[in-house]
């Protein structure tokens, strides 16, 4: 399968530099670019992308709002924002708007290649540690009220659903989830797919928040990767 990309960036420089880079790469194809997110909705009727480089910061419509505005769609096009810190308020944002992961615009090309087809595959490019550094260098006021909220939300879920939602937020694949709960791939498949049904998420990566913001993974003890 062909990846088809959208860039989004105000700078024109840069737009030149990712193509530069994403058109000689196999399976890649650039179907358009955007320097606004005003621009986004359009590109992505009419091109129809499979993974959309956002950038965070735009002067009229910012990436956040055109990441929740996409992820509105039915059917959207999978996000990665585009950004120049590691710990930003808006990158959180976007993420729990549904973004599947985010990159440093000096990511070497190699990693936003890899990070390209990971998404268009339905996998998200945002480790457990970037996550958690996330939460904690940029901590959100009603910080209380969204444990409260997040754990509300969870409670929803069975004990299976429970144990596979923590198995993500600690960023294990599929595979190693059913080792580690004695599950078959296509069970721990199913349950991921009734947890993104029952809470109303987009990805992987929301999954992982909503168990970050309840505190979960710390009563679990996780404390590495």
């Amino acid at each position: 399968m062909t990846i088809r990309v959208l860039l989004v960036d105000d700078d024109a420089l840069v737009r030149a530099g990712l193509r530069l880079m994403l058109e000689g790469a196999p399976g890649i194809e650039i179907v358009g670019e955007a320097a606004d997110g005003s621009q986004v909705l359009p590109q992505v009727t009419e091109h129809r992308p499979h993974v959309v480089l956002m950038d965070i910061r735009m002067p009229a419509v910012d990436g956040l709002a055109a990441t929740e505005m996409l992820r509105a769609r039915e059917e959207p096009p999978e996000v990665v924002v585009l950004t120049t810190f590691h710990a930003d308020a808006q990158v959180l944002r976007a993420l729990r708007a549904g973004a599947a992961g985010f990159l440093l615009k000096d990511t070497p090309p190699a990693d936003i290649l890899a990070a390209i087809r990971k998404v268009a595959c339905g996998e998200p490019v945002l480790s457990p540690a970037v996550t958690r550094q996330l939460i904690e260098h940029v901590t959100p006021a009603g910080h209380d009220s969204r444990r409260t909220r997040a754990r509300k939300a969870l409670a929803a879920l069975g004990d299976r659903e429970s144990e596979v939602a923590l198995g993500v937020a600690r960023g294990l694949a599929n595979a190693e989830i059913a080792a580690s709960l004695y599950m078959s791939v296509p069970t721990v498949k199913t349950h991921v797919s009734r947890i993104l049904t029952k809470l109303d998420l987009n990805n992987r990566v929301q999954i992982a928040l909503l168990v970050h913001d309840a505190g979960l993974l710390e009563e679990a003890g996780a404390d590495g990767e």
